[in-house]
């Protein structure tokens, strides 16, 4: 078992380095890295670890991929060897192995560190702390103490979700008599304390700004009140542990939750009571940003005692769970691996699992560079939201974007932040008469409110010339790029939007065979629509007829906000005959003109076009 294990970690750090090396940064990667061009003491959404150990990565490596997550690689690397040998002092040699497979295998352990987040740290700080809690139980020593306070530490400067494991440990060693006995040591109460301390910068940086962190963390995202979601964390969590691992694991802490043992019960108190109080806070707690992977410290504490409950069951259940184990944790890295080809997400296109947060960043980078070479020297860059500022900062090389005010950024706790380093900018004064590219999102609100997000920026910088719209993977991920020169902040005359459109029929995906009509609606604030034209692959094939009725869409879809001149005449049509090409999957898309002279090419579906019959 010992040689499976090593050449397990072995050729999972070599697929996490291949996979870290290509994978495009995740959003919230790319806001870590920005706070790590701005070195503090803590952050608005986190303290401030995370944001260190990325600015380590790329002055001692560069400035690529890889460099922003080498250090949290090498951290994921090294948690099994610790569970491994933790399980091998307490318990036995042979399920010391076994339990570290299982921590390589854990989807939610095992596919850490391929991207720079701060669960890495996490799961080693928590693993730090439950080895002092058991050493600590046996006998307090110095050496427990010290371990005690590094654990405690480095999850403090990690996240606020540490408190959960901070809380849980006391509980944990309260129940236990040897505990208690542990917790009357002042060399304990040292370690706590010197944990305690940790907290000082996050709880510091909160004060000097009106608790902001705090209240987003612990007030803000979450709704407080009960909801029936929280049924779903036992279906996520069997499907993200996989369903065995899953069963086995709660067993082990049913099981020894009154151990003789101090060492099991400690692990399987602390691992239990972890999990469930995160199932019963899924009743009341932030549905909307993804929370599967909370869980994982109870999970880490529990994998020490996966032996001895592989050891009651049959052959063929155990080597069941560890092929359902391996599918999972393939499922799981094979995700990042897929997405990290381009080729991949662009097939992804029009798809519900379509990975926006990780596409269309280079090459939205690469239209900037473009536009901003024809622009004058002085050209501000402004991104329409934190998203789009982090990425485009770590692309370009430039940390100090200015990023309009936008509901994202408050919803993901970005917006004090972006106003403490002065990169907030809230209207067209703040340019101080220079020239300023604007790079607007159109997926980073929902479509029914991106007419209402234009107007909004249009109120605040004036009209929005679109002088390049960037269509990556066909326009799954859409960006607008706004030349805008140093002169007042509004023109006269009505604001020109951005057009907005959208095909009713055919729907995306659908198969089409015989002469079939398409038909829908644009609009363009200010100055209205002057034709659309049909798109096949790319290809201009048909002239739609546009100016027919549709008041359900400006009445209501719109809710009257639409300031097209054409009023309720903004539906299209035109006939469209397969036969004429070749059968398979095409894209279907529009050439929007505006009368302002604007051209716009809007985002493609796909249709299946039947073979002829």
């Amino acid at each position: 078992m010992r040689t499976v294990f090593v050449v397990l970690w072995s050729t999972i750090v070599l697929l996490k380095l291949a996979i870290a090396a290509r994978l495009p940064l995740f959003v919230d990667e790319a806001f870590y890295w920005l706070e790590g061009q701005h070195p503090a003491f803590a952050y608005s959404d986190l303290p401030g670890l995370t944001a260190w150990l990325i600015r380590i990565g790329t002055e001692l490596f560069g400035d690529g991929l890889l460099a922003v997550r080498l250090p949290f690689i090498a951290i994921s690397a090294l948690v099994p060897w610790l569970v491994v040998r933790l399980t091998a002092r307490e318990f036995d040699t042979q399920a010391a192995w076994l339990s570290g497979c299982a921590a390589l295998l854990l989807p939610l352990l095992g596919s850490l560190g391929v991207m720079a987040l701060p669960d890495a740290m996490l799961a080693l700080a928590t693993i730090l702390c439950l080895d002092a809690g058991v050493r600590l139980l046996r006998n307090v020593t110095h050496g427990a103490a010290l371990l005690l306070a590094l654990g405690l530490s480095l999850g403090a400067l990690s996240h606020y979700r540490f408190i959960a494991v901070i809380g849980v440990g006391i509980v944990a060693l309260l129940m236990i008599g040897k505990g208690r006995d542990a917790l009357r040591d002042p060399r304990v109460w040292i370690a706590i304390a010197t944990g305690a301390a940790a907290w000082i910068p996050l709880l510091v940086w909160n004060v000097d700004n009106a608790e902001a962190g705090l209240r987003f963390q612990m007030v803000d995202r979450h709704p407080w009140a009960l909801h029936a979601d929280g049924w779903q964390f036992l279906v996520i969590q069997a499907a993200m542990v996989t369903p065995l691992l899953f069963a086995a694991l709660l067993l082990a802490a049913w099981r020894f939750r009154r151990a003789s043992d101090d060492a099991a019960r400690f692990l399987a108190l602390s691992g239990g009571l972890l999990v469930l109080g995160f199932f019963v806070l899924g009743f009341v707690a932030d549905t909307e940003r993804a929370s599967f992977h909370w869980p994982l410290p109870g999970w880490l504490a529990l994998l020490p005692l996966l032996g001895f409950v592989l050891l009651s069951w049959p052959r063929w259940l155990r080597v069941t769970m560890w092929a359902t184990l391996v599918l999972g944790f393939v499922g799981v890295v094979g995700y990042y691996a897929m997405v990290s080809i381009s080729e991949v997400r662009e097939r992804s296109a029009g798809l519900k699992w379509y990975p926006s947060n990780f596409a269309g960043w280079n090459t939205l980078a690469d239209a900037v560079r473009d536009e901003l070479a024809a622009m004058p020297d002085d050209t501000v860059l402004v991104a329409d939201n934190f998203k789009i500022g982090a990425e485009l900062g770590f692309a370009l090389g430039h940390p100090r974007i200015r990023v309009l005010d936008h509901p994202l950024n408050r919803h993901h706790g970005r917006a004090p932040q972006l106003q403490l380093w002065g990169l907030q900018l809230d209207d067209r004064a703040g340019l101080e008469g220079r020239p300023a590219l604007l790079v607007t999102g159109a997926n980073d609100v929902k479509f029914s409110a991106l007419l209402q997000r234009y107007q909004t920026v249009c109120a605040r910088m004036g009209a929005l010339p679109v002088s390049r719209v960037v269509n990556a993977d066909r326009g799954a991920q859409r960006f607008i790029l706004s030349r805008l020169d140093g002169g007042a902040a509004r023109s006269e005359g009505p604001c020109i939007t951005p057009a907005l459109a959208h095909i009713d029929t055919p729907v995306p995906g659908a198969r089409v065979d015989a002469p079939f009509e398409l038909r829908g609606w644009a609009v363009k604030d200010g100055s209205g629509i002057a034709s659309v034209a049909i798109t096949l692959d790319g290809a201009p094939i048909a002239q739609a007829q546009y100016g027919a009725a549709n008041p359900w869409v400006v009445e209501r879809f719109l809710r009257g906000d639409s300031r097209d001149p054409a009023g309720a005449n903004i539906a299209f049509s035109a006939t469209l005959d397969p036969a004429t090409f070749a059968p398979g999957r095409h894209w279907l898309g529009l050439t929007i003109t505006g009368k302002d002279g604007s051209v716009e090419q809007w985002a493609e579906q796909p249709i299946e076009i039947a073979p002829a019959r």
